[in-house]
């Protein structure tokens, strides 16, 4: 449409993710889900930034059709994505999440000596008003739970298991660091760690029950090299 005189042309579409030749750690498949361990440093899912290199590249070139994330990480977290394999499968898996019977269980490696040693986090989080890609405690927030469990503590860092009660962006991030236990590496809601290049966040264990078979699947990540180092 003419616009002062000039015609505004329309900006180009991008095309569809395209499949990619990158390797993936599976952990389980079946012909309905497939369970990936996902390295730190890469993203699940194509945005303007990173188009190319991302686990769904990954699997459009394993799998074919139209595989769909159900699980998804950070960046630079690492561990259990769930995906499924069919629009239907992925309805169901979805259904079962927002039911409670999917169990979602990750471990962190944070600065001091968590005390109690295990309880629940109950803290409204919310988008920052002052950075959007920061969330932080807000009273108006949404409500957000978080379980812990410290398994060991060595050199003012503790290895803890933490699930998810609800599923809030950066909610385990957040929680800790306000508690005074910022994960290790965390530059964005605790401080850098000389030996890390990312957050020490994990997806550690997911259970939950097979959308079609309804048997329990429990699905584990072992913890990754950088993260049994800095345990060390």
């Amino acid at each position: 449409m003419p616009e002062n005189g000039c015609i505004v042309q329309p900006r180009p579409r991008r095309p569809p993710p395209a499949p990619e030749p990158i390797p993936l750690d599976v952990l389980y498949a079946d012909e309905c889900l497939m369970a990936v361990n996902k390295p730190a440093g890469m993203v699940v899912h194509p945005t303007y930034r990173n188009w190319s290199g991302t686990l769904l590249n990954g699997l459009l070139w394993r799998v074919g059709g139209e595989p769909r994330i159900v699980t998804r990480l950070d960046k630079d977290t690492s561990g259990v994505v769930l995906v499924a394999l069919t629009a239907d499968i992925h309805k169901r898996m979805q259904r079962d999440g927002a039911a409670g019977r999917v169990k979602k269980e990750y471990l962190a490696i944070v600065g001091g000596t968590p005390e109690p040693p295990r309880g629940v986090i109950e803290a409204p989080l919310a988008r920052s008003r002052a950075d959007r890609r920061r969330v932080v405690v807000d009273a108006a927030g949404r409500p957000s739970r978080t379980q812990y469990e410290v398994i060991s503590t060595t050199d003012g860092l503790s290895l803890v298991r933490c699930e998810l009660l609800t599923g809030r962006t950066h909610q385990i991030r957040v929680h800790l660091a306000s508690r005074g236990w910022p994960i290790a590496g965390d530059a964005v809601y605790g401080v850098p760690h000389p030996g890390l290049s990312r957050h020490a966040l994990h997806a550690w264990r997911v259970t939950l029950p097979h959308p079609i078979t309804r048997e329990m699947l429990t699905i584990e990540a072992p913890l990754p090299a950088d993260l049994q180092a800095t345990r060390h």
